[in-house]
Order: C-alpha cells, then sequence, then structure tokens
C-alpha cells in the first residue's frame, strides 16, 4: 500500500510533530500552576527525562502521546497501513524505553505517574486533573 500523501508533504506532515510542549503537556502545566505547584521540566539526570518533575513531592509525571507510545483500547492508537513493521518497531521501542525508565524510577524511590493523551480530552480531563493532583499530594 502506497502513502496517501506525497514525500513532501508527508516529510513536512512529520516535521510538524513535537517533542516538547505539546498540547497535552501545557494542559497538565498550566493546571499544576494555577494550584501552586512548581516544577521543572524535562530533568536530564532522570531516567527517561520526565515531561514534569516535582522535586517537593518526588514526583514525576510523563505524559504519552496514545499513538507514539502504544495505548492498547485506545481509538487514537491505530496501526498505520503502510510501513507497518517500521512503525511497529518504533512504537514498540518507545514502550519498552518507558517500561525501563518507570523501573529505574520506581527504584530511586520516584512516584511515577503516566497521564495518557486521551485522558485529557474534554470528556475526562477535569476528572483527570483532579486525580492527578489527589495522587501528587497524597505520596
Amino acid at each position: 500500500m502506497t502513502d496517501v500523501h506525497s514525500k513532501s508533504v508527508r516529510s513536512f506532515n512529520m516535521s510538524q510533530i513535537k517533542g516538547k510542549d505539546t498540547k497535552p503537556e501545557m494542559i497538565v502545566r498550566k493546571y499544576l500552576f494555577s494550584q501552586g505547584l512548581r516544577f521543572r521540566l524535562h530533568k536530564k539526570e532522570l531516567p527517561g527525562k520526565p515531561d514534569i518533575c516535582l522535586p517537593k513531592y518526588k514526583t514525576v509525571i510523563f505524559i504519552h502521546g496514545c499513538f507514539w507510545h502504544g495505548h492498547v483500547g485506545c481509538k487514537y492508537y491505530v496501526i498505520p497501513k503502510t510501513r507497518t513493521d517500521w512503525w511497529l518497531n518504533k512504537i514498540n521501542r518507545n514502550i519498552e524505553n518507558d517500561i525501563k525508565a518507570t523501573s529505574e524510577l520506581r527504584k530511586m524511590r520516584w512516584n511515577v505517574i503516566e497521564i495518557w493523551e486521551c485522558q485529557l480530552k474534554k470528556a475526562n480531563l477535569e476528572e483527570t486533573l483532579e486525580n492527578l493532583l489527589k495522587e501528587i499530594k497524597s505520596y
């Protein structure tokens, strides 16, 4: 099966995908800040460079894109019909890296919270953010 976009259009589309400061990340950051929590971003010293690090609460937050991190059972995780093997290798590698980073952080006694992109959609947003705050403050 061939791609529905030309090579240049596909290249442009892929170049627009960000790894930092994504919309889901910004939603969580603005909420935490509005609740009086202060945090660090993408701490290179910690395994997996967590999206958000709250040293005071010894908590890190990873905000995963459902497609990029293989959120099984989610409508936003659809395996591409073109270059399927390549995509599955990439996504599976991301999943392995997530598992490894989480394991290492827990060994270091960090509270690790994972939030999926789909949990930050309108229908679930308020509940997700309230639960996040409770989990941070209860650790």
